[in-house]
Formats: structure tokens, C-alpha cells, sequence
């Protein structure tokens, strides 16, 4: 089992781990984890290790394991520290906060479009939902300035857990029309922007975001596009 570091600060870029086992496919194991695994549109973390006698080992991507176990990819031909050996994790810093700015305003998206969401990706510098409409949405402009208004406020994005039982108390928490929150455990992990009594959105998610909507800055919506009868995909960009 993996110690999660990233779902207790997302903001952390640094941290040591014991390499604790190798996959059949030569991947690592390890006993704690800076990088977020591949996971809900979002992309893996990269970075690297730091060895001991100053040697170190790329990591291209993160990936969930078996159970808790979170798995770090090396670069082809990279030098693997032995099982048992404590290295330090550095984070890929500029990826994961295009990730961290990206999903957030995501979040907000899914807020200027009303529609269940059927899919999304991310990248470090743009994002896209799909949304169960029928229609494109006929004024883009408009939406984009209402993300930029949610991103003025500078409010405040927060986790916070209920259990599985309150989300079954809950249906509309969930956006999602083709994902549903992991279960298992008895919690789900929420993520709130804005305060308690009004937030600007709620909604179970796993990933990583940023603290406060002004990080994000201004974005730009891109090409929508027609992918089936009810179902229409939206980019969106950072501006900068």
C-alpha cells in the first residue's frame, strides 16, 4: 500500500520513498508517492529519482497498481535502485501544475455548461468534457466569460470525505455520467470550490487542483466538436 503525499498536499514536490517492489514489467513500487497516478482524465505524473552516488532515474509516467499500490514507470535504460533503497522523489513541478490549473478549471466548465459529463482529458495546458447535449453551445464567448468570473473570485478549492451512503443520498453530486466514484473504502472524497453555504461547485474527484481559483488564471474556450448523437466535446485552454 502507497502512501499518498500528493492527496495530502498537491503542492508538494519533493519527498523520500523506499522502493518496496518491482512489477512483472520492471516498474516500481514504492512505499510513498509525490506523483499522482494516471486517473480520472488526468495524466501521471513525471519527474525523477534521485539516487544514492548521485545517479537518476527518469520517470515518464504513474500508474495505479494492485490495490493501494501506485507504480513509477522509468525511462528506457535508466539505472533502478535496488528494492529496500530510499530515494528522493522530485516532481515534474511545471507539468502537475498545468494538470492542477487545467482540472480545476474544468471543474468550472462543468459548472457554465449544465449538462451531465460523458468524458474528459488533461493536459498541462488545455483540457476537454464531453457533455450529453445535442446542440453546440450557441454563445462560446459568453461561457468563457463566465469561467473568468468564477476564476475572479479567487475562492477557495477544498477536499472534504463523506461516505458512501451520503453520496447514495446525494445522486446530483455526481456530474459524471459514465464514471461513477470509486467505492470500496466507505469514503469519497469530494471537492468543493467556494464556501459551504453556497459553493460554486461539489463534486466527487480524486485529482489534483489547485488552492484557490486565481492560480488558474484566464482561460479561452477552443473547438467544440460532434462526437454521436448527444454528445458534444469542448475544449478548453489556459490563456497564458
Amino acid at each position: 500500500m502507497t502512501h499518498m503525499l500528493f492527496r495530502e498536499d498537491a503542492y508538494l514536490r519533493q519527498a523520500e520513498a523506499v522502493v518496496t517492489g518491482y512489477t512483472d514489467q520492471g516498474h516500481l513500487i514504492v512505499d510513498e508517492s509525490v506523483f499522482y497516478p494516471t486517473g480520472g482524465g488526468q495524466p501521471g505524473d513525471s519527474g525523477w529519482l534521485d539516487l544514492a552516488g548521485g545517479d537518476r532515474c527518469e520517470i515518464t509516467t504513474t500508474l495505479k497498481g494492485e490495490g493501494e499500490d501506485i507504480i513509477l514507470v522509468p525511462a528506457e535504460h535508466s539505472i533502478l535502485p535496488a528494492v529496500g533503497a530510499t530515494v528522493m522523489m522530485r516532481l515534474d513541478w511545471e507539468r502537475r501544475f498545468g494538470h492542477m490549473r487545467v482540472h480545476t478549471a474544468l471543474h468550472l466548465m462543468s459548472v457554465a455548461i449544465p449538462f451531465g459529463v460523458t468524458g474528459g482529458s488533461i493536459s498541462a495546458d488545455k483540457g476537454r468534457l464531453d457533455f450529453d447535449m445535442a446542440e453546440p453551445p450557441e454563445d462560446k464567448d459568453a461561457i468563457a466569460r463566465a469561467i473568468n468570473d468564477l476564476i475572479a473570485t479567487d475562492a477557495r478549492v477544498h477536499e472534504e470525505w463523506i461516505t458512501e451512503e451520503e453520496l447514495d443520498a446525494q445522486p446530483d453530486l455526481v456530474k459524471t455520467l459514465t464514471v461513477k466514484p470509486p467505492r470500496g473504502s466507505g469514503r469519497i472524497r469530494l471537492i468543493r470550490i467556494g464556501d459551504e453555504a453556497t459553493p460554486i461547485d461539489l463534486q466527487p474527484c480524486g485529482g489534483t487542483h489547485v488552492a484557490r481559483l486565481g492560480e488558474i488564471g484566464r482561460v479561452r474556450l477552443g473547438k467544440t466538436e460532434k462526437k454521436g448523437r448527444m454528445n458534444r466535446r469542448i475544449y478548453l485552454h489556459l490563456d497564458g
